[in-house]
């Protein structure tokens, strides 16, 4: 089942679970939304997750709930990267959990229950008694395991300012950058460049620039051959411990055990 045909089955049967898993290549899926909502757990690399407001950063061994009818594009940063995607009807009395979007660790009772389903593919009804039931205690787990939501996400600039600024940090991600020269270099005064961020994407410079770099940074750990060293030269961070002690304060964990966990389910 390919992406483009998979996407226009997910509501085909409106009170079916939908599974579909795949190894992503190079695609991308472009900008959709369901009936359903969304169960989409990754691995072997990071998923940027773009919706109307934000970037989300998915990273491997995490996974993302997406609410009905929110528009979303998917773009994998490597073309080994697995997506496990279960969608489920929901009706009007589901509690709030599944109505906002955002990203949780993967606790071990889910990832066992998650990799059961790895040979489904499609609509699984409630015809489907033993399926099916999976399904459900499957999505109620969700709600009721859940830990604390992970803010690994970038809200997206609508000043067109901002908009140059920040593809500007992006595509120079690999320098480190100030506040006052970068200021100068878009002919803006210090004050008038910190409250256009405050403003328009309701973070500091320095939060945002900050969690642009580590968010970089996830890539690189889990598909290139660089040591922390140069992961930390490659986002702008001339000291390591900064760069650690930095990554540690976002992710939980220092970039050298994050890394240590890469592919630990590819095989599963």
């Amino acid at each position: 089942m390919d992406t483009k045909y998979y996407l226009t089955e997910v509501d085909k049967i409106p009170e079916s679970i939908f599974c579909y898993h795949n190894l992503m290549g190079e695609n991308f899926i472009e900008s959709h939304s369901h009936n359903k909502g969304q169960f989409l757990y990754t691995e072997g690399g990071v998923v940027h997750i773009k919706t109307d407001s934000r970037t989300y950063y998915l990273p491997a061994r995490h996974y993302m709930w997406i609410p009905p009818k929110t528009k979303h594009a998917i773009y994998p940063n490597s073309p080994k990267v697995i997506m496990r995607n279960l969608y489920f009807p929901l009706d009007a009395m589901t509690s709030d959990f599944y109505k906002n979007e955002a990203i949780y660790p993967i606790n071990n009772l889910l990832l066992e229950l998650l990799l059961y389903t790895k040979s489904w593919n499609g609509d699984v009804t409630n015809s489907q008694k033993n399926k099916y039931a999976i399904g459900i205690a499957f999505k109620a787990l969700l709600e009721q395991t859940t830990s604390k939501s992970l803010h690994f996400e970038l809200p997206h600039p609508k000043d067109r300012r901002l908009v140059a600024i920040i593809n500007y940090l992006n595509k120079q991600i690999h320098e480190e950058h100030l506040l006052p020269q970068l200021a100068s270099k878009f002919s803006m005064t210090n004050k008038t460049l910190y409250r256009l961020f405050k403003k328009d994407v309701g973070m500091s410079f320095i939060k945002y620039y900050t969690k642009l770099r580590i968010f970089k940074s996830l890539e690189y750990l889990m598909n290139s051959d660089y040591n922390i060293s140069e992961i930390a030269n490659k986002v702008g961070y001339n000291s390591l411990p900064t760069f650690s002690d930095t990554f540690r304060k976002i992710m939980d964990k220092r970039p050298s055990e994050y890394r240590k966990s890469k592919g630990v389910y590819l095989e599963s």
